[in-house]
């Protein structure tokens, strides 16, 4: 089993790839239960642990149905990760099209990025656990589609910090942010713990202070040096 934390999330995640209009066709459709049952066998099992009778089993299709549509354990995973960074991405580009002011945009990019991950935190969790099983061209594809976030979020920290004056270092700020948003799953509790917005906005108070301060200190010292 990946985490030993509490997960209760798990009509929301199969809403999430039950969505009719996300997949139209009935191939899709019943593709994209598969997937969820996937998710929660990799979950539990890890990827390594999990077969694909395992998988067949949970999604309640015979072995020979489930390689109709999909002929390994990998394309399952590859599918997923595929499914969830391009909705986040495409689902961020919306949000940002609304907003010009830096800080806001990079809240933005924050809140986007928890309502996702409060919302199918283990689809999040199998995601971070197996960032590195792909390989080859599904290895590829989602490496390509994450430096597409990375840089997105990138863009967003260098505007913040153009539009401040501040001085720090943009990668390290973005690295940071990631590591940040992408670990609450070991801790979050629903009963516990704000609802995505509310935990947003205190994420974002405290990402945002920290690098204003820093790249203010920054900039002070290199004034002085010179």
């Amino acid at each position: 089993m990946v985490s030993s934390y509490p997960i209760t999330v798990d009509a929301q995640e199969r809403a999430h790839l039950n969505d009719v209009e996300s997949f139209p066709t009935r191939f899709d459709r019943r593709l994209a239960k598969i997937l969820a049952h996937a998710t929660e066998v990799f979950y539990e099992k890890g990827y390594e642990g999990a077969s694909m009778r395992d998988l067949s089993r949970a999604s309640g299709t015979s072995l020979a149905g489930l390689y109709h549509y999909v002929n390994s354990k990998e394309k399952l995973l590859y599918l997923i990760q595929k499914h969830t960074f391009s909705t986040i991405i495409a689902s961020l580009r919306g949000r940002l099209d609304d907003s010009i002011d830096s800080e806001q945009r990079i809240r933005i990019f924050i809140l986007n990025h928890l309502e996702y991950f409060l919302a199918n935190q283990k689809a999040m969790a199998v995601l971070s656990h197996e960032d590195d099983t792909l390989t080859g061209e599904f290895g590829a594809e989602i490496s390509a589609i994450k430096r597409e976030y990375y840089r997105i979020c990138l863009g967003l920290l260098n505007e913040f910090k153009s539009a401040k004056g501040l001085e720090f270092n943009s990668r390290i700020a973005v690295l940071s942010l990631f590591g940040m948003v992408n670990w609450i799953y070991t801790w979050y509790s629903p009963r516990n713990d704000a609802k995505a917005k509310d935990l947003a906005r205190e994420m974002g108070d405290i990402f945002l202070h920290g690098i204003a301060a820093a790249g203010t200190k920054t900039r002070r010292r290199r004034t002085i040096s010179n």
